[in-house]
């Protein structure tokens, strides 16, 4: 039987098991996750997370009691400057094991380990959902919860309100649709009455235009035909005397001719 027996050999000797852990821790604090068997990471995260309480104090005691159990001046390094300043305000619970299905072959559980304050879609996805919550909170949200009930209750009767205005704003808009559909209609009546008034004044002023314009043609026409006869007249007027004196000069030569 298993009883009280917390600590998993992970079926290594102890230099063994030493040795893989403190390499391991340094692998996490440098890369800040890695992935292994869950058995493991149980393991790890038992082994790692009192280093780095333990590097929230930066001295010289810190540091060497540290790089006894990591070995890697590079992983106290980056524990002691960058690590131990993000988890200033953490009080534990510094990493996270994801488990990540299992393995082919032996078929064993693996897993991710990560440290918490270095995944930062998770931080950025707590911080736009940020809620607080206490012991109790469930009870406090019942009696939010009659509180909300019984206040619609009180305000029942002020949704009547609304709806009066509404009623009152919708009589009083129907008015006005009604004036504007008179109005349209009033004016189309005006129109159909001024079109015919001016279709036949039109008619009028046009009829005695056209009669003084066929008076005018007949008119014109007489004088022109009066200007006609007169250029006859004085054509006439011009022939005869020529005939005449045309007569006259052979009358003359005659004469002369009887003479000789």
């Amino acid at each position: 039987m298993r009883h009280r027996r917390k600590l998993n050999h992970l079926s290594r000797t102890k230099a063994h098991r030493k040795a893989m852990l403190g390499n391991m821790a340094s692998s996490l604090i440098l890369k800040k996750r890695i992935n292994t068997t869950l058995a493991k990471a149980k393991a790890l995260r038992v082994y790692v997370e009192p280093l780095i309480t333990k590097s929230k104090e930066d001295n010289t005691h810190s540091r060497r009691v540290v790089f006894k159990y990591l070995q890697n001046k590079e992983a106290v390094t980056e524990l002691f400057r960058e690590i131990s300043v993000k988890v200033a305000e953490r009080a534990g619970g510094y990493t996270r094991i994801l488990k990540t299905g299992t393995r082919l072959g032996d078929n064993a559980e693996m897993a991710m380990i990560e440290l918490v304050d270095y995944n930062e879609n998770l931080l950025a996805e707590k911080s736009e959902g940020k809620s607080k919550s206490r012991r109790g909170g469930r009870r406090r949200a019942g009696k939010k919860k009659t509180s909300e009930a019984a206040a619609p209750k009180t305000e029942a009767p002020k949704k009547d309100e609304p709806k009066a205005e509404v009623k009152e704003e919708e009589v009083a808009a129907k008015p006005a649709v009604e004036e504007k559909k008179e109005e349209p209609k009033a004016e189309a009546k005006e129109e159909t009455k001024e079109e015919p008034k001016a279709e036949a004044k039109e008619e009028k002023k046009d009829e005695p235009k056209e009669e003084p314009k066929a008076e005018e043609k007949k008119e014109e026409a007489k004088a022109e035909i009066k200007e006609e006869a007169k250029a006859e007249t004085k054509e006439e007027k011009k022939e005869e005397p020529k005939a005449e004196k045309k007569d006259e000069g052979k009358e003359e030569d005659k004469k002369e001719d009887d003479k000789k």
